[in-house]
């Protein structure tokens, strides 16, 4: 299946590592470009090492709570391959604990990174793409249904979802779609870590893959097969939605 992604140009945030850059192979793998933003310079380059170097991807040493950095994305994308068809928008994953036990500092950083920072990303975008395009929001499953232990991220995600659909709703007469992505146990570090938490990852593990109807965690290959999917012009009719990826563990219909 062609999902028409050669030679279309892509914003990735976070993605130097995990799900961003498991979708940003995919998407140079069937032929598109892309530019990669991360806070660590070094996993920056080395990505951009591995995608292919500057004729398939560039990279910028980049935070979402800098209010700059959506308009730099934007204009990397034009200057150096000359357009722009879409993001992929994804933060890394706010402190565990519950909301109550959750300080107002801790609300406050996780607000301005993994909500204003993906909406003022979304819209940047959004706003700069004038002949149709894709904006994919990396979320989680605790959009739909609250995750144990991870209070903030049960209070944003879910208001994240909102904002896709309103965003979707804007722009879709334009031919701009937005969607929610819905990762579940995928084996990133982010989830490395909270296995390790409890101070026995094996069990933590072996706990997880039990509820999941396929009886294993995720690869973030999965996921970016996915992304890339929902991102190409083959999901043209695809908008205002979230889709898990989860393999089953969500148990609404």
């Amino acid at each position: 299946m062609d999902l028409g992604l050669a030679d279309r140009v892509y914003v990735l945030t976070g993605a130097s590592k995990g799900l961003g850059f498991a979708t940003a192979e995919h998407l140079v793998a069937d032929g598109a470009r892309v530019v990669l933003s991360a806070r660590a310079p070094e996993q920056v380059a080395a990505a951009v090492t591995a995608l292919g170097g500057p004729e398939r991807a560039i990279g910028l040493t980049a935070d979402l709570t800098d209010p700059q950095t959506p308009g730099r994305l934007v204009a990397a994308a034009r200057e150096h391959f000359g357009r722009l068809d879409g993001a992929l928008v994804s933060v890394g994953g706010p402190p565990a604990g519950t909301a109550a036990q959750a300080t107002d500092e801790q609300w406050r950083e996780s607000f301005e990174t993994i909500f204003l920072g993906s909406v003022r990303t979304a819209r940047t975008v959004a706003a700069a793409l004038t002949d149709g395009g894709a904006i994919g929001l990396v979320l989680s499953t605790s959009a739909r249904s609250p995750l144990t232990g991870l209070g903030i991220s049960n209070g944003l995600r879910p208001g994240l979802v909102g904002v896709a659909k309103d965003i979707a709703d804007e722009y879709g007469p334009r031919g701009v779609r937005v969607v929610g992505l819905l990762p579940g146990r995928i084996l990133t570090d982010r989830n490395r870590a909270l296995f390790a938490a409890g101070g026995d990852p094996d069990r933590a593990r072996a706990e997880a893959e039990a509820a999941i109807p396929l009886r294993r965690i995720g690869e973030p290959a999965e996921f970016g097969r996915v992304a890339a999917f929902v991102l190409s012009p083959a999901a043209s009719y695809l908008t205002g939605i979230t889709l898990p990826v989860d393999g089953g563990l969500l148990r609404g219909l």
